[in-house]
């Protein structure tokens, strides 16, 4: 597939009553607009009920209902429509509170709209609902939790790759730019990690400042969902450890990779470069996959030979894993039987593992 640059935009910001951690000046205005209608009803209807209760007519009777509303109405906008029954005293005190207290309000309202619309935060809320719903739709995503290189890199790589993809960082000045969905806010708060779909997604990457950030972050996201995919980024080699104790699915420690793929260069260049390309070069058709065997596979104990797997399918069967074990068979002999969640290493093209994986049952 074709790479999908990260393009820029204009940050968005919180947009939903669930999203509290989030901080910024569309939430602060969009609370004061609510705020000021609060007020504006509250004028509303302790007109109507002044209207309907006290002596205000000059016979000393109330409004109807739909009387009072209809003389509130129209003192508080300020119309200057006729009055619906001549006003007695109390009426026209009463009139002339109503009056200063609802027009400040109105004004008060009409104020912040204006300031919603000039300085583009009723846009943002808009495009910030959009956003939310649609990660709300997302299934099999990823979720990104830091947007620092590293988790810049990642979210990259997998769009470039075709996949979704969810970023959650604090520093707002991080994601102004970005054009992939995303959250503003502390990622190992149960609160954000939910409202990124955790319980949906497919993987977590867990790339915060701190050893310590990411270790709480990984035993949150491990708390709520027990089965996903958590790869922690340890800047230490001690943490790596701890991470895994944490439940990291894998810790991962970028510079020893880099430092390693460094050495790979120098000492064998075109191997690394094969490498390079096969795994990350969206351009190319063929690509090392995984593929996991389903329960109701027809491979399901038949072994390799059998199955005839490069003859049915075209992929090359580099290694083979048995669930529960740690180390792969590489070139796997014939005799080799395949069980449910076995997990096959091949090597082809997206048509060829697409084939693979369809009768594998993955």
């Amino acid at each position: 597939m074709r790479s999908r640059p990260l393009r820029t935009i204009l940050g968005h910001p919180d947009g939903s009553a669930r999203r509290t951690s989030r901080q910024d000046p569309s939430a602060v205005s969009r609370r004061r607009i609510r705020k000021a209608l609060a007020a504006l009803f509250a004028v509303i209807g302790l007109g109507t009920a002044g209207y309907m209760v006290l002596p205000v007519t000059h016979d000393g009777r109330g409004f109807s209902f739909l009387e009072a509303l209809y003389q509130t109405v129209t003192t508080v906008a300020t119309v200057g429509f006729r009055e619906v029954h001549r006003l007695s005293n109390v009426g026209q005190i009463f009139t002339m509170g109503l009056i200063i207290l609802g027009a400040g309000t109105v004004l008060y309202n009409l104020g912040l709209l204006v300031e919603a619309v000039t300085e583009g935060h009723l846009r943002q809320q808009v495009e910030r609902r959009r956003m939310d719903n649609h990660i709300d739709g997302l299934s099999g995503h990823v979720i990104i939790c830091g947007f620092g290189r590293v988790g810049r890199a990642a979210a990259e790589q997998l769009l470039a790759t075709g996949n979704e993809v969810v970023v959650i960082d604090r520093d707002a000045a991080r994601l102004a730019g970005v054009d992939v969905p995303h959250i503003i806010g502390e990622a190992n708060g149960d609160g954000i990690l939910l409202e990124a779909g955790i319980e949906r997604a497919r993987a977590l990457v867990a790339s915060l400042d701190s050893d310590a950030e990411t270790v709480y972050l990984t035993l949150s996201a491990r708390a709520l969902a027990p089965d996903l995919i958590i790869v922690a980024r340890a800047r230490t080699a001690d943490s790596k450890k701890k991470l895994v104790l944490a439940g990291a699915t894998r810790a991962v420690n970028p510079q020893m990779i880099g430092g390693r793929r460094l050495a790979a260069f120098a000492l064998q260049p075109d191997v690394a470069e094969f490498l390079d390309v096969v795994v990350h070069d969206e351009e190319l058709d063929f690509r090392i996959h995984q593929v996991i065997v389903g329960a109701g596979s027809a491979f399901v104990g038949r072994t390799l030979q059998d199955l005839d797997i490069t003859g049915r399918t075209g992929v090359q069967l580099l290694a083979i894993r048995a669930p529960g074990q740690t180390d792969f068979t590489f070139s796997p002999p014939a005799e080799s039987v395949v069980c449910a969640g076995c997990v096959l290493i091949a090597f082809g093209t997206l048509d060829d593992i697409a084939r693979l994986e369809k009768m594998a049952g993955s």
